[in-house]
């Protein structure tokens, strides 16, 4: 008797799923290289580091860290990469906002990538320059509806989270001010606290030691409670401006269609890292979150990739501005 397209169908599903186990079993047997989609030596860099190194010491192999940016192109080389769990990415919230703000991307952010787990939450802070007169947050965001272009935001460039931020902050304000681009915040922030710059959203990674030695303005952070390295700032929310709410995450991805076993295999050593007391205190220090559990896990990453492009879509769209 010719078997029937049902017996066909389920052997060969049988057959990858052993060959996925067998592959898991043996996984890794050579290095493994996370692609930090930055410059060496910022933030999503320094947390894909601790991350390596934690997460090597929970796999017979190593985890070696390669720095390929801009963030979009470190995306591309991971999204056409052979899916064998191998060549991974570290990314941050610009790659969902990437999804829209790339209007010719040579890979599909939602489709071309197997979420791994979150791995961190950081904060972003709403500052100004010293005496901006604005008293507290709705003061600053009456300020911006008010003068509108009169004042200028600093960003570091379209996608950034500073981007993303400053994007918030004007659609609760319904005004746009004059968008001022830098390499990074750290220039940024050099020009606020000379006062040539008036506003800027950046992470609380960045900011924290200016808003405590009171060289800047601190108005607001965008996390859903208080920082405790900041613990006089308010929330946004706290402070009347719910919708400017936002987390500079950091995610682990590996190509689509690496085998399920594999993936298993990376988040097991991710959940282990997650634990590392070298890497808590270091994120400490960062001003940033290590992942809990529930949002370093793959069922809750895989839906939280798609609601975050959804979400900086329509945010994207009414600003206007787009990346070729």
């Amino acid at each position: 008797m010719l078997p029937t397209r049902r017996t066909l169908l389920a052997a060969t599903t049988l057959a990858f799923g052993l060959a996925g186990a067998a592959q898991a079993q043996e996984f890794p047997t050579r290095p493994i290289t996370i692609v930090a989609g930055a410059a060496a030596g910022g933030p999503t860099d320094v947390i894909t580091r601790l991350v390596a190194e934690a997460m090597g010491k929970h796999l017979p192999q190593p985890v070696v860290v390669e720095n390929i940016g801009p963030a979009h192109v470190g995306a591309q080389r991971v999204a056409q990469s052979r899916p064998d769990g191998y060549m991974l990415l570290m990314t941050n919230v610009g790659m969902a906002a990437g999804a829209t703000l790339f209007r010719r991307l040579s890979f599909d952010t939602l489709n071309d990538f197997a979420p791994l787990g979150l791995v961190s939450d950081a904060a972003m802070t709403i500052i100004a320059k010293p005496g901006f007169p604005a008293e507290n947050l709705a003061g600053l965001v009456a300020e911006l509806r008010r003068r509108g272009d009169a004042l200028n935001l600093g960003t570091a460039g379209l996608g950034s989270a500073a981007n993303l931020c400053g994007l918030l902050l004007q659609q609760a304000a319904g005004n746009r001010a004059t968008i001022v681009g830098f390499r990074g915040t750290a220039p940024a922030i050099t020009e606020l606290m000379a006062g040539r710059l008036d506003l800027l959203c950046d992470q609380a990674t960045n900011t924290a030691p200016f808003i405590r030695e009171n060289r800047v303005r601190a108005y607001g952070v965008t996390s859903p409670a208080r920082l405790p390295g900041l613990p006089d700032i308010p929330t946004t929310a706290e402070a009347g401006a719910p919708t400017i709410s936002m987390s500079t995450w950091h995610g682990l991805y590996a190509p689509a269609g690496t085998p399920e076993a594999v993936q298993q295999r990376l988040n097991a050593a991710l959940l282990l890292a997650m634990r590392d007391e070298r890497l808590r205190a270091r994120f400490a220090e960062l001003v940033t979150d290590p992942a809990t559990p529930e949002r370093a896990s793959l069922a809750f990453h895989r839906r939280y990739h798609g609601e975050e492009i959804a979400r900086w879509r329509p945010i994207i769209v009414e600003a206007g501005s787009f990346a070729d």
